[in-house]
């Protein structure tokens, strides 16, 4: 049969895990997307999955893992893109929209080391491997003593190289880790208090065309709205501070109670040699309120000449 919806994904392992449950989700929602073949996964290779070899600062920043998928999207080869929304801009091309986020996993980081049972308890001189200037500066800032070098590829990849001895830890997002499987591994989980999460880290997103009514009918389904008022405020943080992968920005959003959202969020320097916090606390109907306030009193705190000297507006 031809499919009923197309959903489109990069092609590493957890992108097509994510894209999977995604589908089951769907089949289980709707009757007719049940059927073999209702639901079609369709991989598309991004600049992100082909250029291995440069920080994502380098080479454009994390839009890189999403523009090859929205452009299938807006030229009608598929009906929806699964995102892993930490890789989502926080501006959506025209035409697209976000409508569904699905529950949302574990947003926290694990530590991966060869010695050492937790961050803290890292032998000096540890050389720690990550792409992410968020998780380069947090580490920094609490143990300038230990040396981060860039460290790129997928979970699979980059767990190669700890036990290949290239770098003594790594740090991965534990929602990702669960998707495939493999926890057992993890040294340590950090608490936010010692590694603040990525803007909606562990969440997953379905981006569709804006237009496109009968689609949008299909994934509402899969919608939760307490992930959803999660996900809004960060990125309404993130959207203020104007964030690209040359700033180290962190946010998270929890509930209270039932309709208190908490949100942290923090920008940092490279380096590590200096941060600003900010936290809010408000009706979770008022999410995006409560992150733009959030970023606009770090952005106020850090000052123009911070974000200048990142290169960040």
């Amino acid at each position: 049969m031809s499919p009923l919806i197309r959903l489109g994904t990069r092609g590493s392992a957890l992108a097509l895990a994510q894209a999977q449950e995604v589908r089951d989700r769907l089949a289980r929602a709707h009757g007719d997307l049940a059927a073999e073949g209702a639901v079609e996964i369709v991989v598309i290779k991004t600049t992100g999955d082909r250029v291995q070899d440069r920080t994502l600062a380098e080479i454009g920043g994390k839009g890189l893992f999403t523009k090859e998928i929205e452009e299938a999207l807006l030229d009608g080869r598929i009906d929806a893109a699964v995102h892993s929304m930490k890789d989502v801009p926080t501006w959506l091309p025209e035409g697209l929209t976000l409508a569904a986020i699905l529950p949302r996993e574990d947003p926290r980081d694990a530590l991966f080391a060869r010695r050492g049972g937790s961050l803290a308890e890292l032998p000096a001189g540890s050389v720690v491997g990550t792409a992410s200037l968020r998780r380069r500066a947090q580490v920094l800032l609490q143990r300038p003593d230990l040396e981060v070098v860039p460290l790129r590829g997928n979970v699979q990849t980059r767990l190669r190289k700890l036990d290949e001895g290239r770098v003594d830890a790594t740090l991965l997002a534990i929602a990702g880790l669960r998707r495939l499987g493999m926890t057992e591994r993890v040294t340590a989980i950090l608490s936010p208090e010692e590694m603040l999460p990525a803007v909606a880290q562990g969440a997953i997103g379905l981006e569709i065309r804006a237009a496109d009514t009968a689609t949008r009918a299909r994934v509402a389904a899969l919608d939760d709205a307490r992930s959803a008022r999660r996900v809004a405020a960060e990125r309404a943080c993130l959207a203020v501070l104007d964030g690209s992968c040359r700033t180290p920005i962190a946010a998270l959003a929890e509930f209270e109670d039932f309709d208190t959202l908490r949100l942290r969020a923090l920008v940092c320097m490279p380096d590590g040699s200096r941060v600003e916090r900010a936290e809010r606390h408000g009706p979770a109907a008022e999410a995006e309120a409560l992150g733009r306030a959030a970023g606009e009193a770090l952005r106020a705190a850090a000052g123009p000449a911070f974000f200048a000297a990142l290169g960040a507006g």
